[in-house]
């Protein structure tokens, strides 16, 4: 199979840095993940194909190699195409600020229940002016989030039912499976319950059995002085709420500066060019 070349399937340049590639892999992550998109293998496939990239162009020594000799230069590495999905969520961890925690399942061993999962951080965007940088600002922020089911509560069954424990667990929220020709025993998160321990029967109504719904959502930030452009600045607890009482995820708002038709900026100095 012919692979897609990673700069693309990232969406960014040869000459992107390590901050603009994480941010492109965060991107695609959280739209292609199997949770937003329950039964969409292809979703699923690009995925996987998302955290190979970004696995390759994150590191130094692998990316020097790729541009050099292309997919053969990196061809030892992870092949992400043939592992479960469950078993790249934890090694991203970091990107996501404990988002993928739980899904992963790959560490910590066999016994004793699955974590929680922390929520996922959600993105958007504060325009400022040149002035507002300068100086700093308070803006107000509105943006959409998938927050828990006032009618089940985020449980994602229908009120007056309870859900039933997991069969193919038997209610751990983990599994093992032999790994690598069975040459050794990889415990993962539970692919029926994701985690959970138990699976809903009867769905609720008003969020077909998600727990979530899109609501919009007000919050107040405070930007410090001297910002730069694309810089992110986060809210704590503001993204989307967790599984089973586990924490929310942050919110991260990127700074982008709208044009001044006199001044410019570079670094922390005004540049103002003038016809003599």
């Amino acid at each position: 199979m012919t692979k897609r070349d990673y700069y693309e399937v990232l969406g960014v340049t040869r000459t992107a840095d390590g901050e603009e590639i994480k941010r492109a892999y965060r991107r695609l992550a959280m739209k292609f993940h199997p949770d937003r998109n329950p039964g969409n293998a292809e979703a699923e496939v690009k995925f996987k194909e998302c955290a190979e990239a970004y696995e390759v162009l994150s590191d130094d020594g692998k990316r020097k190699r790729y541009d050099q000799f292309g997919h053969g230069g990196v061809s030892g590495g992870h092949d992400f195409s043939h592992m479960d999905v469950t078993d790249i969520f934890s090694m991203f961890d970091d990107i996501f600020g404990g988002a993928f925690a739980g899904r992963g399942g790959a560490g910590g061993g066999g016994g004793g229940r699955a974590r929680a999962a922390r929520g996922f951080a959600l993105e958007t965007q504060v325009e400022l002016s040149l002035a507002e940088v300068a100086i700093g600002a308070e803006k107000t922020i509105e943006f959409e989030r998938q927050d828990n089911c006032d009618t089940c509560k985020g449980t994602g069954a229908k009120p007056g039912s309870s859900p039933i424990v997991c069969v193919q667990c038997g209610g751990n929220g983990r599994v093992a499976q032999q790994g690598f020709g069975g040459m050794f025993r990889m415990v993962t998160t539970c692919p029926n319950c994701r985690g959970r321990g138990s699976v809903v029967r009867e769905h609720c109504i008003a969020c077909a059995g998600t727990g979530r719904q899109l609501r919009k959502q007000t919050v107040t930030v405070k930007i410090p002085a001297g910002v730069h452009e694309g810089q992110a600045v986060r809210i704590t607890a503001q993204g989307e709420p967790g599984d089973a009482g586990a924490p929310p995820g942050d919110l991260h708002c990127y700074i982008t500066v709208k044009p001044h038709p006199i001044f410019s900026r570079h670094n922390n100095d005004l540049v103002c060019q003038f016809p003599i």
